[in-house]
């Protein structure tokens, strides 16, 4: 037969074991259901990318000079009713939209310099630019990698080189020959006759519109 100690003891064991086991189901059950939560909750959608904005504006190789339309820079080149004018500009003001004499003015000066001596012979061997350059005491890095380089992207020049073989030492040269080119003037009447172009066609959509109009009202 048990003692009253013995039962107390028993007693107590199987109360804590019967809590012990409670607590057990309990935070398992608390466990599955923070997992079935965590299924029913949406996947966080990723940020979206915000697109990326240039830091930096169009090479200066790429650009041109355009002053306003009606800055004292540039002589007049329409009317009030917007008809082209028949004057013409001179390369000195020409030159001035590829290189700015106010930004540029060593650039423009010796564009300028140059763009007359070419347009006097129409074209310039290599030996007569060399010469070109020591009689006018440019420098050979300012003229070679700036000026003429921006002179043949924009369409002003046209530059040519023949491969020379020399008989004696079999070595290659490949002289220069510079001729005026036409091409700029092309490239921007192009833009310019496109744009004359949209804008009559527009004015007189806008006319037949208002025509129209005015004779659905006389009905």
């Amino acid at each position: 037969m048990k003692s009253g100690l013995q039962i107390y003891y028993y007693t107590s064991a199987v109360f804590w074991f019967t809590m012990a086991e409670d607590q057990m189901e309990e935070a398992a059950k608390g466990k599955a259901e923070g997992k079935a939560q965590e299924k029913e909750k949406p996947e966080a959608k990723a940020p979206a990318e915000k697109p990326s904005v240039a830091t930096r504006g169009v090479p200066s190789d790429e650009t041109m000079y355009l002053p306003a339309h009606n800055s004292p820079e540039i002589r007049a080149f329409q009317d009030g009713a917007e008809n082209a004018t028949r004057n013409l500009w001179g390369i000195d003001e020409v030159a001035n939209f590829i290189f700015a004499k106010k930004y540029q003015k060593m650039y423009n000066e010796i564009a300028v310099l140059f763009l007359k001596e070419l347009a006097a012979k129409t074209k310039m061997e290599g030996s007569e630019i060399g010469e070109f350059v020591s009689k006018n005491k440019i420098s050979k890095a300012t003229f070679y990698n700036r000026v003429l380089p921006r002179l043949k992207r924009v369409g002003m020049i046209k530059v040519e080189r023949q491969t020379v073989v020399a008989k004696e030492s079999m070595r290659k040269f490949r002289p220069m020959t510079i001729h005026l080119s036409k091409t700029f003037g092309n490239y921007l009447v192009k833009i310019g006759d496109s744009w004359l172009a949209e804008v009559d066609d527009a004015r007189s959509k806008a006319e037949q519109q208002r025509k129209l109009g005015h004779f659905e009202e006389k009905k």
